[in-house]
This record gives structure tokens, C-alpha cells and sequence, in this order.
């Protein structure tokens, strides 16, 4: 977007890959000096020494991945368990939002909505993927038997009602408007504005939408009842009811927000996440496509 304002390029391709299956694993560094040093081991008894010296530093020394914030040093599952708690969002009601995540979800592949999913052929793999493979409708018996999976043992949030880890990918064509007439693009949504907000990752990580929600609206000129459509990043089905209590409260809003005049309202649920979000297609996933392919949907 910068480079548009600026007029530094007049088209772009925003996009990005995923692929959560095969994350990078670091070695330590006295194993990767090892591996290095076999390059100078000519002879087969200098490559066995070094060669023994990689596998003794091999205990212990893997690095995987880090997933807890690293001012807190949690997980994001476990920051989402404690916001749940704090604002009294059940066991129960992130269950069925996140049923509903997978129904709608499923329900839109049905109706053939998700019209921008590029169908994309697996090396090796008989079978073309050409829909989200996560989405799972279930039934609230089968998730309420599920442990919780970050607060044991008294925690809410379970494997069902929390998105999954995936692989994706999604691009699109961003341009001006003049740049979209000169040649002949019809655009299918306008970005007319976006804002960054930031909040205490301690106790209120996940609750971006609250604070964001509100105040591009009013920089706008607009309110909830002007908006068609909203999404909503659903990382756990916990912290998308949280962020609804959120501005839905009176209290949050003259204390944390600093909106005298009270709560600003949470979107009606007719019109959040309408064909499933990030519970039902995973995360990190091809989100980007999917809400182009909404907007597109709700332009015509």
C-alpha cells in the first residue's frame, strides 16, 4: 500500500506462503560448526571423527520453532484461555461458535461461494486439492469430550474451538483506482482505509478488533449498520466472543478504551464471518483469497 500512496509502483501483487506442515527446525551451533567442518575432512577417518562429533551434538540439539510471545513468554492459546476466563466466555458458547464456524464454512463450499480457490496438485499426490481440507462439521456431543489443550485441567479452550496449523497460500492484484481504469480492470473491492492498534499483550493480545473496530469506523464516518459484511480473524472461537463482549460493554469502553459515552456495539452475528473463518479453513491459511472472493460476492 505504501508503494501505491507514494506512487513508487502502480501495481502490485500482495500474496504469501504458508506451509506450517514443515516448519524450519534450527540446529545448535556447535552442530551446524560441525556439519560445516566436514567440507574439510578429506580422508574417511576425518570425516568419521567429525562425523561422531555431529551426532554426540545432536543431543539436545534441536531448536524448534517458538510459539510463545516473547515479552510474556506464553502462548497465544494460553493468553486466549485467560481471556476467556476474564470475560466469562463459556466452555460451551465457543463450542458452538465454533460449530458454526464449520458449518458455514462448509455451507459456502457447498453453494460454490469460494469462487477464487485455485485448484493446486500435490508432487506425488494423486488427488488435486481444490477446497479447504480442515473443514469439519461436527456436533457440540462430540467436541464438549475434548480436554482442554493450554489451561489443564480447568481450561475452555479445546482442539475444537481453536483454529488448526495449515498450509496456504493466497495472492491478489492491488492497484488505484486511475491505474484501474487506464487498463481496463474491473476492480472487485476498494480498500478505502486500515489502521494498526496495539494493547497490553499480557492481558488483552487477542483483542485487536475491539480497539480497531470502533475507531476506523468513526475515522470514517461510518457505523456498524453501514458495514455488509465483517471479518473477524478467528484464532480461537474464545477470543472472537471475547472481543464481541468487548465492545459490547460499558465497562471495557470508559476504561480501556476511553469512550465516555459507553459501549460502540458489537457486529450483529448475521453479518461476521458468514461463511466460516479461520476455525473452519485453519491458520495461517489462504484468508487473504477467501475475504476477496467475499467482497466480491457482496459488491454484485
Amino acid at each position: 500500500m505504501g508503494l501505491l500512496a507514494t506512487g513508487a509502483a502502480q501495481v502490485c501483487i500482495a500474496g504469501g506462503v504458508e506451509f506450517m506442515s514443515d516448519v524450519p527446525i534450527r540446529l545448535n551451533r556447535n552442530t551446524r560448526s560441525h556439519l560445516l567442518s566436514m567440507r574439510k575432512a578429506k580422508s574417511l577417518p576425518d570425516q568419521l571423527s567429525v562425523g561422531g562429533r555431529i551426532l554426540g551434538s545432536l543431543t539436545g540439539g534441536v531448536e524448534l520453532p517458538a510459539v510463545a510471545e516473547f515479552s510474556t513468554n506464553e502462548t497465544m492459546g494460553h493468553s486466549a484461555d485467560r481471556l476467556c476466563a476474564a470475560f466469562g466466555i463459556s466452555r460451551r458458547a465457543q463450542d458452538e461458535f465454533a460449530l458454526r464456524s464449520h458449518t458455514l464454512a462448509a455451507q459456502a463450499a457447498k453453494d460454490g461461494l469460494l469462487t477464487e480457490i485455485e485448484p493446486f496438485k500435490v508432487p506425488g499426490v494423486a488427488n488435486t486439492v481444490s477446497r479447504d481440507n480442515g473443514v469439519r462439521p461436527s456436533s457440540m456431543e462430540a467436541m464438549s469430550k475434548l480436554k482442554p489443550a493450554f489451561v489443564k485441567p480447568h481450561g475452555t479452550i479445546t482442539a475444537a474451538n481453536a483454529s488448526f496449523l495449515t498450509d496456504g497460500a493466497s495472492a491478489c492484484l492491488l492497484t488505484t483506482e486511475e491505474t484501474a481504469k487506464r487498463l481496463g480492470l474491473k476492480p472487485k473491492a476498494y480498500l478505502r482505509d486500515f489502521m494498526y492498534v496495539s494493547q497490553d499483550p499480557k492481558d488483552q493480545l487477542l483483542l485487536g478488533p475491539a480497539y480497531a473496530t470502533p475507531r476506523i469506523l468513526e475515522r470514517n464516518g461510518l457505523s456498524l449498520a453501514d458495514i455488509d459484511a465483517f471479518e473477524y480473524h478467528e484464532a480461537f472461537a474464545g477470543q472472537i466472543l471475547a472481543n464481541l463482549a468487548a465492545l459490547d460493554s460499558d465497562y471495557f469502553a470508559k476504561q480501556y478504551m476511553g469512550r465516555q459515552a459507553g459501549k460502540y456495539g458489537a457486529p450483529p452475528m448475521d453479518k461476521l464471518n458468514c461463511w466460516g473463518g479461520s476455525l473452519s479453513i485453519g491458520h495461517p491459511s489462504e484468508l487473504l483469497a477467501y475475504a476477496w472472493s467475499r467482497a466480491q460476492l457482496i459488491a454484485c
